[in-house]
């Protein structure tokens, strides 16, 4: 019962997270592009990289904490079906390049970013 607690309560943090970052990228950048969603997703997929390389290579998560972080905070943070549902109204909206321009700066995006979290989280421990 104590997982689900934490997962609950990181998944609010992660959404109000999310919700604060995406509507600043959308006023500091504009609406013309789902710069909010973009920002949410690479920084999610970084700080879930981090998150897994700490947890694997150290014992400073406990596994509560670990899914407290990851599936709760994380998993409230990052949105795939905003992603989906944005991408699906630039091409109804705009063009197929602006929702293929969405897609892969969005999958090439996170899939670096969490390398990169890795990466970072493993120097981090090793120092």
């Amino acid at each position: 019962m104590e997982r689900w607690f934490w997962i609950g309560i990181g998944g609010a943090a992660g959404t109000l997270a999310r919700y604060g970052l995406s509507t600043w990228c959308q006023q500091r950048f504009g609406a013309d592009f789902p710069y909010g969603t973009l920002a949410v997703n690479v920084l999610g997929s970084f700080l879930l990289g981090a998150i897994g390389e700490i947890a694997a290579a150290t014992e400073l998560l406990s596994p509560t904490l670990r899914l407290g972080l990851s599936t709760g905070v994380m998993g409230g943070f990052t949105t795939y079906s905003s992603f989906n549902n944005e991408t699906l109204r630039l091409i109804q909206y705009k063009t197929w390049a602006a929702g293929l321009a969405n897609i892969v700066i969005t999958l090439v995006g996170c899939l670096l970013a969490g390398v990169l979290g890795m990466v970072v989280a493993r120097r981090l421990v090793a120092s």
